[in-house]
């Protein structure tokens, strides 16, 4: 059975395994791979990568662009960078410090490198304590990807006092959310509502997150109840 969940027009995304992270926090992990004009495949927030995993991809085309989104997703990202070698690994800021082992290629601006500018448009998300993120927006699929900027932990996630932070920081609940500790972080608020702004104006018909479901209706409306907190 394929890992690989077709999203539309030369675009999937992956479940990984788990991971752990601070406090014994448990995270569901997912990466979206792009197949480019010129052929090539685009890996956002590479997972755990295993030999069926590289078996499907080889069916696919060439990994010649690893990208890492924020600081927080680099763990897999010099397996990846072995394995694909030709690649050339673009980052958000502060990944290049987290993964000495790994040459950044080149970082993440607010302008999409020219290899996807067809496909992509990218929005970043400066001025947050925790983290930089970049958003991606893949034109002809509609689909907004996320990383850790918006989460929905599945039901039952976490359980004893992890279940009782994880909902007071609003990363559990019925819709996505941007949890309540990267709210608090954001230091440039203009910024961030301008970044905000940016997504609004984006014809948004799927939204897929590193940590939670991919979200494929109403995905205009999901983005706007997940940022009315900004207003």
């Amino acid at each position: 059975m394929t890992s690989l969940i077709p999203l539309g027009h030369d675009l999937w995304t992956v479940e990984g395994a788990p991971i752990r992270g601070a406090g014994g926090f448990d995270f569901p992990t997912r990466m979206c791979i792009a197949r480019l004009t010129d052929g090539s495949l685009w890996v956002h927030s590479p997972i755990a990568l295993n030999a069926s995993l590289t078996s499907e991809i080889a069916g696919l085309g060439p990994v010649r662009h690893l990208v890492a989104p924020n600081d927080l997703h680099h763990r897999f990202l010099a397996d990846w960078a072995a394995a694909y070698p030709d690649a050339r690994i673009y980052a958000a800021p502060g990944v290049a410090q987290k993964s000495p082992g790994v040459v950044v290629d080149e970082g993440l601006e607010p302008e999409s490198p020219a290899i996807w500018a067809d496909l992509f448009q990218q929005v970043i998300f400066d001025g947050n304590m925790i983290t930089t993120e970049v958003v991606f927006f893949h034109h002809p699929s509609g689909t907004l990807i996320f990383t850790d900027l918006l989460q929905q932990m599945p039901s039952g996630w976490y359980k004893g006092w992890r279940a009782t932070v994880a909902r007071a920081d609003l990363m559990t609940g019925d819709y996505p959310s941007v949890p309540r500790k990267f709210r608090i972080a954001f230091r440039n608020r203009r910024a961030m509502r301008a970044a905000i702004a940016k997504l609004r104006r984006l014809p948004v018909q799927k939204i897929v997150m590193a940590h939670g479901p991919v979200v494929e209706t109403n995905a205009a409306k999901v983005l706007d109840t997940a940022f009315a907190w900004a207003r």
